[in-house]
């Protein structure tokens, strides 16, 4: 499950977290994105589960600097007693460069050289610079990293514990999976679930595909999933300034492929069907008035 949840104050969510762990969930991933801070939910979900892995869905290595992404690691590690994973990735030039003002260069480098220091620092030893952790982890922290395209995918597949999908169309599960190539590996995917009325539900699934399809990060990853003649329409109303045309055009089978819509029980179906193809864990984002989040988790709940 993704936490935290759009409308719920953070001081509010530690009952929820108490709820996904009693269903019977595997883990819950942050999203560090417009909301809060990618560890701070982590540390409150520590603080109301026993048995839940929390896992950075995903912090990125530009905002901070690596012996800070250590401790901050280091630290959830110890207040939720070895249940954390450390989610990173590149993210988007968005969020770094145009959201901090860090330039947004060489991610794949970045990456690999962020995950090989914290490695080390994790581990005991010294890092490149003289940082050595006061108080390192009992037990290794698992990193996953956040992956695309089939060269990110395969850092992941060489370096990480694991890989963290996003916004990926069914009919190109297995275009993900055979680039991973690591089915003793963790592959997670965030999927996005919307409730309410079907029409209602597809406006606001376009919508939002439209903000991710729009960064560049993302529009390479649709043009290497095969989908080029889909987005450029929206792409090109996009540049033009035309937000209303954008969403408009934007590609209702595809977004119907990506986005989790209808009643749950075809939602559950649909989250089957990507585990056939190889998805190993399924992060779910849930769309729903506050008061509804109670009834949504226990609907998903795993039997």
């Amino acid at each position: 499950m993704t936490i935290p949840f759009s409308g719920v104050p953070l001081r509010e969510l530690g009952p929820l977290v108490r709820r996904i762990d009693d269903e019977g969930y595997d883990s819950v991933w942050s999203a560090e994105s417009t909301e809060f801070d990618g560890f701070t939910p982590l540390v409150v979900a520590a603080e109301h589960s026993t048995r839940l892995r929390l896992a950075t869905g995903i912090v990125n290595v530009y905002t901070r600097g690596p012996a800070l992404l250590a401790q901050s690691a280091a630290a959830v590690a110890n207040v939720s007693n070895g249940r954390f994973v450390l989610g990173l990735g590149a993210s988007s030039n968005v969020i770094v460069e145009q959201w901090n003002g860090i330039p947004f260069r060489r991610p794949l480098a970045k990456v690999e050289e962020t995950v090989g220091y914290l490695r080390t620092v994790l581990g005991g030893e010294r890092g490149a610079g003289g940082f050595k952790l006061a108080s390192p982890p009992d037990e290794p922290v698992p990193i996953v990293l956040a992956a695309l395209r089939d060269r990110m995918l395969g850092l992941a597949a060489r370096i990480a514990d694991g890989a963290f999908a996003n916004f990926l169309p069914l009919s190109r599960a297995a275009q993900v999976v055979d680039a991973f190539a690591m089915p003793e590996k963790e592959l997670a995917c965030r999927f996005f679930s919307i409730q309410g009325p079907e029409n209602d539900a597809l406006a606001t699934a376009k919508r939002i595909f439209v903000a991710y399809a729009t960064v560049p990060v993302y529009a390479e990853f649709f043009r290497w999933l095969g989908f080029t003649d889909e987005i450029d329409p929206v792409l090109e109303a996009w540049t033009a300034g035309d937000r209303k045309r954008a969403v408009e055009v934007a590609p209702e089978s595809l977004v119907r492929e990506i986005f989790l819509l209808g009643p749950v029980e075809a939602q559950r179906e649909r989250l089957d069907e990507f585990a056939r193809s190889g998805i190993t864990t399924a992060v779910l984002a849930l769309s729903c008035p506050p008061n509804e989040l109670s009834a949504v988790i226990a609907a998903f709940a795993p039997d």
